[in-house]
């Protein structure tokens, strides 16, 4: 006769994108290995790796592929919190002093922050608008300036592969950008105007975002505040 299986409590979260519940967890042994060696690592192919093996193995639902970012980050913190503890303790390098600082979070307090000016429609004219789409786990390289690419360059590529479709007001003509060619979608592209291109700027400032801002003292006595944002921080 073989040993049984355990049994694991299941917990909800609200999926922060779209408002719904979620079922999950917490992690085994099993996943507390792959956490850590993508932790010791600080690797990330392999913290992307880890959370898409994590999140996939632990949340009952969504997929895990086309998740946006933050939202594998909020369900990574909820798993966390419920497979060990809500605390996490980790050291930081003061920025003046170059100090290491010890601080502890409680992912309990971490809150997912809403602009209320935050939209995917981005007008173009009265005739069109476009639709934004959120980057997901898959595209975390995307993100990334590219070696010969300046900056300027890196962030207008990755802003215009989050267009998801354009829209004739008039017609109610959808279009969608997976369809089309590079070459057609750059020539698309080259007729924005300084106005679009900050309505599509404002898409990625006003994202969700998972923050949490920790004070503490240096050793001079001054207070400061350390602000964590996202995974990179989870997986110092």
């Amino acid at each position: 006769m073989g040993l049984p299986k355990i049994d694991q409590p299941l917990f909800e979260v609200t999926v922060p994108s779209t408002g719904k519940k979620a079922k999950f967890r917490p992690f085994t042994v099993k996943e507390e290995k792959i956490l850590l060696i993508a932790q010791e690592s600080k690797d990330i192919d392999q913290i992307i790796l880890a959370v898409k093996q994590i999140i996939g193995n632990c949340v009952f639902g969504p997929d895990v592929e086309y998740m946006p970012l933050f939202d594998l980050e909020y369900l990574l913190m909820n798993i966390r919190a419920k497979s060990v503890n809500n605390e996490v303790t980790f050291n930081v390098q003061d920025p003046d002093t170059e100090e290491d600082i010890e601080l502890t979070i409680d992912i309990n307090e971490i809150e997912m922050k809403h602009d209320p000016d935050h939209s995917k429609k981005v007008e173009l004219n009265d005739e069109y608008y476009m639709m934004m789409r959120y980057p997901t786990i898959n595209e975390i390289d995307s993100l990334v300036v590219k070696e010969g690419e300046s900056e300027a360059e890196g962030t207008f590529r990755t802003m215009i592969s989050c267009i998801e479709t354009l829209v004739n007001v008039k017609s109610d003509e959808v279009y969608k950008f997976e369809d089309f060619t590079n070459e057609e979608i750059t020539d698309f592209v080259d007729q924005f105007t300084a106005n679009t291109i900050e309505g599509i700027q404002n898409f990625f400032i006003t994202v969700p975002k998972m923050t949490y801002e920790c004070p503490y003292k240096d050793n001079t006595g001054k207070d400061k505040v350390f602000k964590m944002e996202g995974m990179e921080t989870f997986f110092m």
